[in-house]
């Protein structure tokens, strides 16, 4: 399909550059392709649902994967770079986009540090070897340290990696830390936040039990590929970066279950819906799964796993707006979109929410 056919037009006061507070007082679009459009908060998602319904949570935790360092080359001076690390290959090695990509080289070395120069860290430096160069300014840095003890240097070291649409306009600080993160995180790997998750409080959740409404849990770490543009003209031409992410047996066994009663597999967010299809067969059952995935849902694709989607409002042309068109339809999702920024939705990971239902047909 046409890229263009994904575009609109979003107001820069439209981009929510903090959170509602508290989590869950943000608004909620509800969106049924052939009931209409209502406006309702993210508290009345209790009411929204039915009991036996399960919810199904990204419970991944962002890692501060934005390194700052000095790019050292024999014969050359010192180069001051950045590194946002997106997915990890082994025990030493992630993939990133580095900035400025065009001037780096395989067989560089990197000494990262929290004042960018070649200060070390608390741990006594954090050093990399740039071992591949591909095309974006991405590259594979292969570490010094290992496993535990790189997880721990880039925790000293590393920033968190604020969406570029929030970071251009302010600051990281230390409300970010608690804020960009969900309240059941708990696998550490991602390098974005399952935003759809950072409206659910504790007290929400209590509501949820309550209600009867069961919750699930996958992994799936988000990469920083989610944020690129998709710069080709078809949908065809545009490539997936690939995430690491794991449903278990139980976990799937259990979801089969709730539809064999009945019930609803609701997903929250599309970092949860993306997982959940990369592990259904052609009949919507779920299988465990554990390893990459580079699903590419848009409209044509048929979502077998999944019978209702919570999401936050997403940029124009991205590949999650070609998501939930998919699942909604996109003529629904663009009337959709129109009436969120007409009736002052926030956007983006800070913003307000929809509850999407799947179009009939």
């Amino acid at each position: 399909m046409r890229v263009d056919l994904f575009d609109f037009e979003l107001p820069e006061d439209s981009i929510a550059l903090r959170p509602p507070v508290p989590r869950d007082a943000g608004r909620l679009l509800v969106v049924r392709p052939d009931d209409g459009l209502e406006d309702r908060r993210v508290r009345d998602l209790a009411q929204l649902l039915r009991r036996g319904d399960a919810l199904v949570f990204n419970d991944t935790r962002v890692i501060p994967a934005r390194l700052v360092g000095v790019r050292h080359r024999p014969g050359s001076p010192g180069l001051r770079m950045e590194a946002m690390l997106h997915l990890r290959e082994a025990a030493d090695t992630w993939r990133a986009f580095a900035r400025p990509g065009k001037r780096l080289a395989a067989g560089d070395r990197v000494s990262f540090g929290r004042h960018g120069a070649s200060a070390p860290c608390a741990l006594g430096g954090l050093d990399a070897t740039i071992a591949t160069k591909g095309e974006g300014g991405e590259i594979t840095l292969r570490f010094d340290l290992a496993g535990p003890a790189l997880d721990e240097a880039i925790a000293a070291i590393g920033d968190l990696p604020l969406p570029p649409y929030i970071a251009g306009k302010r600051p990281t600080d230390a409300q970010d830390a608690t804020d960009y993160q969900t309240v059941y995180a708990r696998e550490p790997g991602a390098v974005a936040a399952p935003t759809a998750g950072l409206h659910f409080s504790e007290a929400m959740l209590a509501e949820l039990d309550a209600a009867g409404i069961a919750r699930h849990t996958v992994t799936l770490h988000v990469g920083a590929g989610t944020f690129l543009p998709v710069k080709a003209d078809d949908t065809a031409d545009h490539r997936m970066h690939a995430e690491i992410g794991r449903l278990d047996a139980d976990t799937a066994e259990a979801l089969n279950g709730v539809r064999a009663r009945g019930g609803r597999i609701v997903a929250v967010g599309t970092t949860a819906l993306r997982l959940l299809e990369s592990a259904a067969d052609g009949e919507g059952r779920l299988h465990p799964f554990a390893g990459q995935t580079e699903i590419f849902i848009t409209p044509g694709t048929r979502i077998r796993a999944v019978d209702a989607l919570m999401t936050n409002f997403h940029l124009p042309r991205s590949t999650l707006f070609m998501l939930v068109s998919a699942f909604s339809g996109l003529e629904t999702m663009r009337a959709a979109y129109a009436h969120a920024i007409a009736g002052g939705y926030r956007f983006y990971s800070y913003g307000d929410s929809s509850l999407l239902f799947p179009a009939r047909g």
